[in-house]
């Protein structure tokens, strides 16, 4: 790879791409058939994914009435993902992904046509459904580490950012499309139908990585280093990485204060707005609409926007929409808050994920997304598992309201510190690792 194709001072990565902003320049990891193969597979996949994510927060408000139970089930899902952080991190750096991502995805399908099993066999007591989840969850924690980092084995350096930010709006447009599936399949088919779906969406992954075939770029850990230690080794690197540990801090901020809005659409759709399983599809579908829209928006800018001005306006967006969300007064409006909520996370998650993608060195990158995941999968359900808990005490529009005006309040610190944010722009980290010690 030539020097053109490397990270500059601010951190922008200059390629073939195309000079300036504009949708060539977003689309350009499109051009290679591999992540194109990959991103289908991926959309078609979390398509599936996104529809239980909607089905099992709506029979479980339907089984309990609570809030709490729907914020449980988060954390039943995302908890085991924290735990295996490390195993997972240690496997990505020094397996083969696309095997690991195979098996963990066939593993993954068996656990969700277990769940359409249960419910089409009336095993529809809460400890089946969260015990189901907690198992996916766990899977997911081995297999999220290698997704994330097969991303760069699937395109040069120069088209990372476009590779990364497109992986974030697959996984977002499939929040559209997957509830506007769900919400018709919950109408008029029921959840068990829903359940099913998810489990054929599969197929879908499965069959584009049997097909691609990853770049041999990369450096690998050394096989004889320890699970834990070489998780350790993540830790004191990461430290080293001022924008590594800023993107992080971003990721637990909306992790935990932002990212459980998604599990209340479910509440609002049935307590405040009256507007069932279509209307609570609506709200869904709008999140994922605005991360789609966001994504035209922020991407192609890359070279005329720092990554950290970016960062600065998507989590002022994202904040006030999430205020805006718990003060609507009526349906519409809300679905017209969600669209900018879905947008700015969608911004602020691409951008800070960027960020710690390019700045971090080849052979320590699947630990370092562990740790990444590890910080946003425990973030994320502890924040929805408190929230549900004081949503049912002093309601659901006061508790995500104030979680939005926390957050708001920490966006304002955040960007008032000169020293923070410009860090998401540091360049790309080109050292080799250390030889182990005999």
């Amino acid at each position: 790879m030539t020097s053109e194709g490397r990270t500059g001072i601010r951190g922008e990565i200059k390629g073939p791409g195309g000079k300036g902003p504009g949708l060539k320049r977003a689309l350009r990891a499109l051009k290679h058939r591999e992540f194109a193969i990959f991103w289908s597979g991926a959309l078609a996949s979390n398509t599936g994914t996104w529809i239980q994510n909607m089905t099992v927060p709506y029979v479980l408000y339907q089984i309990t009435e609570s809030a709490f139970w729907v914020g449980f089930a988060t954390f039943a899902q995302f908890v085991p993902q924290m735990v295996l952080g490390p195993l997972g991190g240690s496997i990505a750096d020094r397996s083969d992904r696309r095997k690991v991502l195979i098996i963990t995805q066939a593993a993954m399908a068996v656990a969700a046509f277990a769940l359409w099993g249960a419910w089409v066999l009336e095993f529809r007591q809460l400890p089946v459904i969260l015990g189901l989840l907690t198992l996916s969850g766990t899977i997911g924690g081995l297999n999220i580490p290698s997704w994330q980092a097969f991303v760069n084995d699937l395109v040069p350096l120069d088209d990372l950012i476009s590779a990364i930010t497109l992986n974030s709006v697959q996984f977002n447009a499939s929040r559209a499309i997957g509830p506007a599936i769900a919400g018709m399949i919950l109408a008029w088919a029921g959840p068990g139908w829903a359940f099913m779906a998810n489990g054929l969406s599969f197929l879908f992954v499965l069959g584009a990585l049997a097909v691609v075939k990853p770049r041999p770029t990369r450096p690998k850990a050394s096989p004889r280093m320890a699970v834990m230690k070489g998780f350790a080794e993540a830790i004191r690197y990461s430290r080293t990485q001022p924008g590594i540990l800023i993107g992080m801090a971003i990721a637990v901020l909306v992790a935990s204060l932002g990212n459980p809005v998604q599990q209340f659409t479910v509440v609002f759709a049935v307590s405040e707005f009256d507007v069932g399983a279509l209307g609570l599809a609506m709200l869904n579908v709008t999140l994922g609409i605005g991360a789609v829209a966001a994504f035209f928006a922020v991407s192609g800018w890359d070279d005329r926007l720092s990554r950290a001005t970016m960062t600065r306006w998507s989590m002022l967006v994202y904040a006030l929409a999430i205020i805006s969300f718990a003060v609507s007064p009526n349906f519409e409006t809300a679905l017209v808050s969600l669209m900018f909520v879905g947008g700015g996370f969608l911004a602020v998650i691409s951008i800070s994920n960027t960020s710690l993608q390019i700045i971090v060195a080849d052979h320590i990158r699947g630990r370092v997304m562990a740790l990444r995941i590890m910080a946003f999968s425990g973030s994320y359900p502890l924040g929805a598992l408190i929230q549900g808990w004081v949503a049912d005490r002093i309601g659901v529009r006061m508790t995500v309201g104030g979680a939005g005006t926390i957050l708001l309040l920490f966006t304002l610190v955040v960007t008032r510190n000169a020293n923070w944010l410009p860090r998401l722009d540091d360049p790309h980290d080109e050292s080799e690792p250390v030889p182990a010690q005999r």
